[in-house]
């Protein structure tokens, strides 16, 4: 089995939340839209033919990443490392069976997705988001400049209060909605990526992120107009 690599920190929920976040997801799609060429091919078959150096690769390559969507849908980071190592294992194994149907990006985020979902499944609903995680468009929004400008009693309570909204809007989001949300929003993937990833039409893809986003944002707006309390 190939070395375990050092893991990075990981991202930040997105800006799915704030108010210029239409503008950002547009120009991620339009960048994201672009054909995308399997640069990983040599990397790839140098793999297939016992070269674990090459894998090794693949594994800093993609371990950022992974790790992001793996702890955005998971919200834990001793779950996100045990996974992100049972990924890489079984892509290892598994690599040798890899015909290049999909670039590796795809065969690669695959095997997260599902191995993510399916450990959702035997966890149960389980999540927790830190302040640490709220994205720095939200607390730099016009409405929060007075919130987060200084230290008191009221930003703190009001802080806490945006946390347990987000928390509560995120627990109500089925593991495949947040999956989602998780991809688009914050991997910053096309709908049609998201599609060959989830084995799901990309109706589907744009059906469940609306009902997300919808929710989401439904209970931002609400916080905006009263914070406190």
């Amino acid at each position: 089995m190939t070395p375990a690599v050092a893991l990075p920190a990981p991202r930040r929920l997105t800006d799915l939340l704030s108010s210029g976040a239409p503008v950002r997801a547009k120009r991620s799609r339009e960048a994201m839209d672009q054909p995308r060429t399997d640069e990983d091919q040599p990397l790839v078959a140098r793999a297939q033919a016992g070269d674990a150096a090459a894998f090794d690769d693949l594994v800093v390559k993609y371990s950022p990443r992974l790790y992001g969507l793996i702890y955005n849908m998971t919200s834990n980071h001793e779950d996100t490392d045990d996974m992100l190592q049972d990924v890489f294992a079984k892509a290892y194994k598994a690599i040798k069976g890899f015909r290049g149907k999909s670039s590796f990006y795809t065969w690669i985020h695959t095997i997260a997705v599902n191995m993510t979902l399916n450990f959702l499944k035997k966890r149960g609903r389980r999540y927790h988001l830190s302040l640490d995680d709220v994205d720095a468009s939200i607390q730099n929004d016009k409405e929060f400049i007075e919130l987060t400008s200084t230290t008191s009693p009221v930003r703190e309570a009001d802080l806490g209060e945006l946390q347990r909204r987000l928390n509560e809007a995120m627990m109500k989001l089925s593991d495949e909605h947040r999956a989602v949300v998780t991809m688009f929003h914050i991997q910053g993937m096309p709908h049609a990526e998201i599609s060959k990833i989830l084995g799901v039409s990309e109706g589907t893809v744009r059906s469940r992120l609306f009902y997300a986003n919808r929710q989401l944002q439904n209970y931002l707006d609400e916080f905006r107009k009263n914070p406190v309390g």
